[in-house]
């Protein structure tokens, strides 16, 4: 059966209108599917209650192959969604496929790890996002046969430098009208929710007070410079409830420790919050580096590293941690620098020797956006998924 031939039925509730790292992958791998086979979907768009779709889902599908008898693969988006999708009736004829994204391999609650996880060898292949991943999967007990590797991919983002008059201008817009001249202070640049696993605390604390000279951090996503009534609220729960909680919801876990290292060092880090997007690629376009110090945290991991590869395809250096998915993203002096993580006297000197050497690494930093261009894109998973479908149905 040719690609082009098959019919594919593909489902998720990770989707816009939400905004995210899985909705941007499961969004991607659709719409660039489309260009290889034919597509079906079932996907959550936010016009109903979470829970009725999850209710709903399985007469919605017996409905779709109902009504479209010539697909012959599902295709799941992530581990929770699969999971309920293993106690469906109705279509085990079909072929089934789940993408494995990291913390719904990982996750620590007690159940899914004994009852759930190994209800994915029912399903006729498991691929992960990471090497990483594919490897805490295996040892859960997720049979090593059925379980592949596709990377995700980047969108390029297009870089033209500004002229030198307006370089100061773009960049106090996006910080509010921050006091510092980037155009003349060097800075490095963060991005991404203060999760625990994201290292910014540590990296804030342990790491940018001991880098010398005249530098800034600049961190940049959404953060509440205030706790809000929900933080207050999860912070009363028992340790392990709140572990467990605020894994589920992606509750920023690293908020409370930041704010205390931001009033501790206003002279050398300042926390952006959100910026428009046209404003991120300057931020990022002048940055000496992106920084990435992730850390271990227990139940957790980053299961790719998607914003590596994002900072990368702007041309701009990525330092990042040598750690679980973002080695599938980040290969050594390929397109980034790898740094052992939580090691804080590496992650210095390698900063130190940023700052000390402005033109050599920004030389790397372009070098490293031509490799990742070559390497990941959206166009290269899609084809890589529809390889593997059509591996699949090859025999059927």
């Amino acid at each position: 059966m040719l690609p082009s031939e098959m019919e594919i039925l593909f489902v998720s509730h990770k989707y816009p209108p939400a905004v995210g790292g899985m909705e941007k992958q499961s969004f991607e791998l659709i719409n660039n599917a489309a260009l290889y086979l034919k597509i079906h979907t079932l996907v959550y768009d936010n016009r109903e209650s979470i829970l009725t779709f999850f209710f709903h889902l399985n007469q919605r599908i017996l409905s779709k192959i109902k009504a479209n008898p010539g697909i012959v693969l599902i295709h799941f988006n992530d581990g929770l969604i699969a999971a309920l999708a293993s106690f469906h009736k109705g279509y085990s004829h079909l072929k089934r496929v789940v993408t494995l994204h990291g913390l719904d391999v990982v996750f620590p609650f007690p159940y899914f790890q004994r009852k759930i996880i190994t209800r994915f060898n029912a399903f006729d292949q498991v691929i992960t996002v990471s090497q990483a991943t594919a490897e805490a999967a295996q040892s859960r007990g997720i049979d090593p046969s059925i379980i592949s590797v596709i990377p995700n991919g980047v969108d390029p983002i297009p870089m033209e430098p500004e002229p030198v008059n307006r370089q100061h201008t773009s960049l106090q817009t996006a910080m509010g009208h921050a006091t510092v001249n980037t155009d003349l202070t060097p800075y490095f640049i963060t991005l991404g929710r203060p999760v625990k696993r994201k290292g910014f605390s540590w990296l804030m604390q342990q790491v940018i007070p001991a880098v010398q000279g005249n530098f800034r951090l600049l961190m940049v996503g959404p953060f509440d410079q205030t706790p809000t009534w929900k933080e207050r609220m999860l912070n009363l729960m028992p340790a392990k409830l709140y572990h467990l909680s605020t894994l589920f919801m992606g509750h920023p876990t690293d908020q409370r420790a930041m704010r205390k290292i931001l009033s501790a060092h206003p002279e050398k880090i300042q926390h952006l919050g959100k910026v428009p997007f046209d404003q991120l690629k300057q931020l990022l376009a002048h940055a000496h580096a992106f920084l990435m110090p992730n850390i271990q945290v227990p139940g957790d991991m980053e299961g790719f590293g998607l914003v590596c590869l994002e900072a990368s395809s702007a041309g701009t250096l990525v330092v990042a941690a040598e750690l679980e998915g973002i080695t599938s993203a980040i290969t050594h002096n390929h397109n980034g620098l790898l740094i052992a993580s939580a090691n804080a006297n590496a992650w210095i000197e390698q900063l130190q020797s940023i700052l000390d050497n402005p033109a050599h690494y920004q030389q790397l930093g372009h070098k490293f956006k031509q490799n990742t261009c070559t390497q990941f894109s959206w166009d290269i998973m899609a084809r890589s998924y529809c390889q593997t479908f059509a591996d699949l149905c090859k025999n059927s």
